[in-house]
């Protein structure tokens, strides 16, 4: 076990609740990320999203911590997320990534940790899943989930573990809107975010997404993050500008029709991850 110094075992978490869009910091790093993450809260953002393979986790909690000291929001109404790379997933170096992860951010306990990753080749997903546990017991963490999980992973952890991850973060857009997973996490109480929530603007210029546009006076960008809520996906854009920080925001007040939804979904196909990272064989470390 890691002997590096940390918080007292914190009680049992409440349930969690997550607001309706989160912000994402890929690629947010230095003085100008650490901003953005300041400006994204001050614009009413409360679910920060990271990783230590982003390599920004000390810009990120910068910015966080900037924000709390000019009042913009308290430290507890913030969900800072993060996530464990493959690379770490044995218990040891698992737990040591872990603190690792708290003291770059400098916030306090990470609300939100998640594994990046199954890495199913390397087959330790289930002993990175009870150093989370571990990491939660011991007041690192107060919540914590994985990504890119399909529901035969999330089994072996229930079965070994008897918990499920309370997020499930993964590729959704329109292009591939994970009709099954997400049927799935909803059916067995797990939240899904979904990454890449634009698809890197694949789906912005078809016929479904623009006749929504139109209709509703939207930007096409919205009415997708319009889609993701109204099929119960967790969005997790990045913005590094105010304006597209705000845009996005804006998109919680649109309400798209239901022959509106079934035409972005019908968008979807097979194939249609973004780099075919499939999680079923994919490694990422």
């Amino acid at each position: 076990m890691s002997t590096t110094s940390s918080p007292a075992p914190a009680p049992t978490s409440d349930p969690l609740e997550l607001p309706a869009l989160g912000f994402g910091t890929y690629k947010l790093r230095g003085t100008d990320g650490s901003e953005a993450v300041t400006g994204a809260l001050e614009l009413g953002y409360r679910l920060i999203d990271s990783a230590y393979n982003y390599e920004n986790e000390g810009t990120v909690g910068a910015g966080i911590r900037a924000a709390v000291e000019r009042g913009v929001a308290a430290r507890e109404e913030i969900i800072y997320t993060s996530k464990l790379p493959g690379r770490y997933h044995e218990r040891t170096s698992a737990l040591a990534t872990v603190e690792e992860s708290y003291h770059r951010s400098g916030v306090g306990p990470i609300d939100l940790y998640l594994i990046h990753w199954p890495n199913p080749k390397q087959g330790h997903y289930v002993e990175a899943w009870r150093a989370l546990i571990e990491a939660r017991e011991r007041g690192l963490v107060t919540h914590i989930g994985v990504c890119n999980f399909l529901p035969e992973h999330m089994e072996v952890l229930e079965k070994e573990t008897g918990e499920l991850p309370e997020v499930n973060q993964i590729e959704l857009h329109p292009a591939f809107p994970q009709v099954g997973a997400l049927e799935w996490n909803t059916a067995h109480g797990v939240i899904t975010e979904g990454w890449s929530p634009l698809g890197r603007g694949a789906a912005l210029d078809s016929v479904p997404v623009q006749d929504a546009a139109r209709a509703h006076d939207a930007t096409p960008g919205q009415v997708v993050l319009a889609w993701h809520r109204a099929i119960g996906s967790l969005a997790i854009p990045k913005a590094a500008t105010r304006a597209r920080q705000r845009e996005n925001l804006e998109s919680l007040t649109l309400e798209l029709t239901a022959d509106e939804i079934t035409a972005i979904t019908a968008l979807g196909n097979p194939d249609g991850r973004l780099k075919g990272q499939d999680p079923a064989t994919y490694e990422e470390f």
